[in-house]
């Protein structure tokens, strides 16, 4: 299959004004060196929407959310959070944004409750708000009996747990979450989910980027496919899947993964062993 039979027929958003969006980037790029990681990204998420962003490892997923959520500052090309540029007005942006970065540091020598407690007021929330919010995001995060524990000592899917709803606790508009699911049992996995379906529901916008097709097709109403720094195609999931698995259609974008014949064939043999 050549690339423009790939890619043909697969509808590309084009650009809106970027402050009438949940999140907009416009033309952004990060290079390091000779090396190219973002090419001129543009893009649009609608207010309300569940916003999924794929790709293969390497293809610039989470660069380009940092960039958009100013974590790391762009080679060049601007990005909005509900109509805020991020870069010139951050204090709008950070209001409105809820953020679990991957990799981020942790306060981990504080208890889950701790944590909560700090982060609602950084965000300005009165204490007493705070402590029902937090009560009430450990019981459903089920971790209500780790309040006290040291973070720590959590598993790597508690840990996941506490940065959503440290994420969380101030309600905001804008909830942006780089693989929230990884490490997370399928119980609590499914709880997440609901949370979030009820978030977009009351209104908030959610963007996420995973490597699990099925969580993006099940989940999210919108996607878009990021591969070498570009983005691929971009839409309604049912528009960009046209009956077939967004699986399938990543694939056929993305290419490769074929094993070449003959290749590792010695795997499983009693040949070569050491």
């Amino acid at each position: 299959m050549t690339e423009p039979e790939k890619l043909q027929g697969l509808p590309q958003s084009s650009p809106n004004d970027p402050t009438t969006q949940a999140l907009a980037v416009r033309n952004l790029s990060k290079s390091y060196g000779n090396s190219t990681v973002v090419n001129t990204i543009n893009l649009d998420i609608p207010k309300g929407s569940i916003y999924g962003i794929v790709g293969p490892n390497g293809a610039g997923k989470t660069t380009m959310l940092s960039m958009a959520t100013g974590l790391i500052r762009p080679t060049q090309g601007s990005a909005w959070i509900t109509g805020y540029n991020v870069w010139e007005e951050p204090d709008g942006a950070k209001r409105a944004m809820g953020l679990l970065a991957d990799g981020l540091p942790v306060f981990d020598r504080l208890s889950g409750m701790e944590l909560l407690a700090y982060v609602g007021a950084l965000r300005g929330l009165e204490e007493k708000l705070v402590h029902q919010r937090s009560v009430e995001l450990m019981d459903a995060l089920g971790l209500a009996e780790a309040g006290t524990k040291k973070i720590v000592d959590y598993s790597a899917g508690m840990t996941k747990k506490i940065l959503l709803a440290q994420a969380l606790i101030h309600n905001p508009q804008v909830l942006i979450l780089d693989e929230p699911l990884e490490a997370v049992d399928p119980v609590s996995g499914r709880l997440i989910q609901h949370i979030l379906k009820n978030f977009a529901q009351a209104g908030g916008t959610v963007v996420l980027s995973s490597h699990v097709m099925e969580l993006v097709e099940g989940l999210c109403d919108h996607v878009a496919i990021i591969n070498k720094g570009i983005v691929e195609v971009s839409g309604h999931v049912d528009e960009i899947r046209k009956g077939k698995s967004l699986t399938d259609i990543f694939v056929e974008i993305v290419g490769g993964g074929a094993l070449q014949e003959g290749s590792l064939s010695w795997l499983g043999s009693s040949e070569g062993r050491a």
